[in-house]
């Protein structure tokens, strides 16, 4: 039996009973229309239709270019085909054809957020399917083609190229040799090998390796040295049997005329032929260090196991998830189109497509984040010849392929709207899958104008070692690892985190110099309330979030991150022993929430289990301030079951008293209660009560209870498919930060940063 992949993707195998029963339950089918408009008034439907809508039809008729400003045009990709080779299972018709396009369809939004719609054309007609296709296009951004066969594919793609000024993208030749490219570019890095001299075979004259060939010889590959076979053998010039034009522009002078003879001493193989096709002779025969892609589905030509057998210096892909080095698409079309319609390009053109081969390249070569350790069971993939392609899930992809396509479209001349700030476009991009990126983004700026020391004081864990890796790299400041030093080197060279680079320290707390003077520090703070000093010493010498602590209180380090290994409270217990609360502040916790565009701020979720009336009061101002530092006007609402006195109750009237207090503080922003969250939130259910307070829906939610505002975030987490981070400390004297027990690299840098932040403010 075949020693399972480390690296297989989650999940069983499907069966059909199983697939069936997905596409068929509830609504049919994966895709459905949702408006981006309010439609709920009769003014709305107005502004949407007649007669609203005759305005921007007069401003597209003055300028066509306007289409892109107010419709979906911009962001919207037609997913087309006739169904003539769908999958491995060929010509079904476009009917069959049409749970392929909607799945794809469905890849265009959940990894680039591309709106996207499948058209299946009844016709195998070239010319009556280029008809087709043609005028659609003031509808689309872009057209993708799919499951379509060969040779008529190529025509098809070239005369619709010609005919529309959007970009028109053959997804199985095109997106199959970028990513396969993306594959090679690493490979020939680990093994040595220089384009310029390497021999390639291609097994595979159709779509996808035609358009292989092309793209491999655009980015140096020498004609000579790249050979063509299909069932006939070996592509040479002169050949007439089984020749079409494609074939024939990729025809060399050679001896060789079988895929043996060709594999002889060959550096790389590309298959994109059927199961099979590669035998355990032909890979013996090839070079040292064989690059082996072999890419036919569902099968492939031939199996990493039956290399293993006979190579172990072979470097394997494969088109299938249950291998390492997937070839797969989806790491190529969603974002390539993302790019091309950022920019309004009016084409794909091969400037583009190795941008996006490089950039994933690049990628793949950086530490993997969390996100795709936990699609993996934990197994980290690391880079090296079982991982030279990134995965799907990186959810780097979606800010590093469309800027290098959409770079790449501007260099090249295709760009209709230039992108000026490339940086700032990449954080849109992150922000697009990512709501945190939005939030958080003017806090990362803010930082890398101000770098600052932060202490990371679980210095042992391997998350936390990538946290400080990833605030060193995003230019943040200096990361301080707390912890014994080889322990933390042993785990960081097991894990493959390169510490070895400016910008990070390792600290013993039991053999720094600053022992002394922290544990006299804690110590004055501690000797009325039961602590001896070899309390104290003790506390410092072994427990890292003391000797964090005191680091910051003495200012040897900006601020400090913690939390991975203890639950909340304890860790704050600790921390509070060393930072009080700032001079007439209230130390509290805020979350944000993050849902559908909209960031609320929600407090207190940490400290105060049932605050009376002042307690209330202090939460909110806060709470406020924490919103301004974020760059949020705040408008507060206190929150309770009831709304303005209905129905009443003690805890709301605590809610009413805490209000009353606010009035006699004259504080400088916008606050009412008591109220319902609903009525917080919703403007319409607002304006039944048109004394409120509050010019808008609130952004700052004071919680009555510590239960409450829990329960609240947790459910929002889970049920509304909101975001929440935190809880973010507040009001503490110096900048800490508490993630949850077993946070991920990336929150624990986004904490880290969140501290920074506020050791500036």
């Amino acid at each position: 039996m075949a020693a399972k992949n480390k690296y297989e993707e989650p999940g069983p195998s499907v069966s059909p009973h199983e697939a069936l029963e997905f596409h068929a339950m509830g609504r049919p089918g994966k895709l459905e229309v949702t408006p981006t408009k309010p439609m709920a008034t009769q003014r709305d439907l107005s502004l949407a239709y007649s007669p609203g809508v005759a305005v921007p039809v007069q401003a597209i008729a003055e300028d066509p270019s306007r289409a892109f400003d107010y419709t979906t045009r911009g962001n919207l990709v037609a997913v087309i085909s006739n169904g003539t080779a769908i999958l491995g299972l060929g010509n079904l018709g476009a009917l069959a054809s049409k749970p392929v396009m909607e799945g794809k369809a469905v890849l265009f939004k959940r990894f680039a957020d591309v709106d996207s719609i499948d058209l299946e054309v009844d016709t195998a007609d070239v010319d009556e399917f280029i008809n087709s296709v043609r005028y659609l296009g003031p509808s689309f951004g872009g057209i993708n083609l799919e499951d379509i066969k060969a040779p008529d594919c190529f025509i098809i793609e070239q005369r619709l190229r010609e005919l529309m000024d959007i970009p028109v993208f053959h997804d199985d030749q095109h997106g199959t040799a970028i990513i396969a490219v993306a594959g090679l570019i690493n490979a020939l890095a680990i093994t040595g090998r220089d384009m310029a001299t390497a021999k390639l075979v291609c097994n595979g004259a159709g779509s996808a390796g035609i358009a292989c060939l092309e793209l491999i010889k655009s980015m140096g590959f020498k004609p000579e040295n790249v050979l063509l076979c299909d069932t006939k053998g070996v592509v040479f010039k002169g050949r007439k049997e089984g020749m079409n034009q494609w074939k024939s522009a990729h025809a060399v002078e050679t001896d060789k005329r079988t895929l043996a003879e060709a594999l002889d001493g060959a550096d790389i193989v590309f298959g994109l032929s059927v199961k099979g096709a590669l035998t355990a002779d032909m890979v013996r025969s090839m070079a040292d260090n064989p690059i082996i892609f072999a890419m036919a589905n569902p099968d492939p030509e031939i199996t990493p196991e039956e290399v293993a057998e006979i190579r172990s210096d072979a470097i394997m892909a494969t088109g299938r998830s249950d291998y390492p080095n997937q070839i797969n698409n989806v790491l190529g079309f969603p974002y390539i189109f993302r790019g091309a319609l950022d920019v309004r390009a009016t084409t794909i053109n091969d400037e583009m497509k190795l941008a996006a081969a490089r950039a994933l390249a690049e990628l793949a070569r950086r530490d993997v984040p969390d996100d795709v350790a936990a699609a993996y069971q934990g197994n980290r993939p690391k880079f090296g010849p079982n991982y030279i392609i990134p995965v799907p899930f990186d959810p780097r992809l979606i800010s590093a392929v469309p800027v290098a396509v959409a770079r790449a479209a501007m260099d090249s001349g295709v760009a209709r709207r230039p992108i000026l700030d490339l940086d700032k476009y990449a954080n849109e991009l992150s922000a697009r899958r990512d709501p945190i990126a939005s939030t958080l983004q003017r806090i990362y700026d803010r930082v890398r104008r101000q770098p600052k020391r932060v202490v990371f004081a679980e210095g042992e864990e391997e998350q936390v070692m990538r946290a400080a890796v990833s605030y060193v790299n995003q230019q943040l400041g200096t990361a301080i690892l707390l912890g014994r030093d080889d322990q933390i080197r042993e785990t960081a060279k097991n894990a493959g985190v390169d510490l070895d680079k400016p910008g990070i320290e390792i600290i013993n707390a039991r053999l720094s110099r600053r022992n002394e003077a922290y544990a006299d520090h804690l110590y004055e703070r501690m000797q009325r309330k039961g602590f001896l000093l070899r309390d104290c010493q003790r506390l410092i010498n072994n427990d890292r979030n003391h000797f964090a602590a005191c680091m910051v209180a003495l200012g040897d380090a900006d601020a400090v991150v913690t939390g991975v290994t203890r639950n909340y409270s304890t860790a704050l217990q600790d921390v509070r022993r060393v930072i009080d609360a700032k001079p007439g502040h209230q130390v509290i916790g805020v979350s944000l929430a993050l849902s559908r565009g909209h960031t609320v701020l929600v407090a207190d979720t940490a400290v105060h289990d049932m605050p009376d009336a002042p307690e209330l009061a202090d939460i909110a101002e806060e709470a406020a301030g924490m919103a301004r530092r974020m760059g949020y006007e705040p408008r507060v609402a206190l929150l309770a079951y009831s709304t303005f006195g209905h129905p009443p109750g003690e805890r709301s009237e605590r809610v009413q008293e805490a209000v009353k207090i606010l009035d006699k503080r004259r504080v400088d922003f916008e606050y009412d209660g008591e109220m319902a969250a609903d009525v917080a939130l919703n403007p319409k259910l607002m304006r039944q009560y048109p004394f409120c307070r509050l010019s808008g829906p609130a952004n700052v939610l004071v919680m009555p209870a510590f239960h409450s505002a829990s329960i609240s975030t947790k459910m929002l987490q889970e049920l509304g498919g909101s975001t929440v981070i935190g809880p973010l400390l507040v009001g503490l004297n110096k900048p800490v930060q508490i993630v949850s027990m077993n946070a991920k690299d990336s929150d624990i840098v986004n904490m880290a940063a969140i501290a920074a932040y506020n050791a500036g403010a």
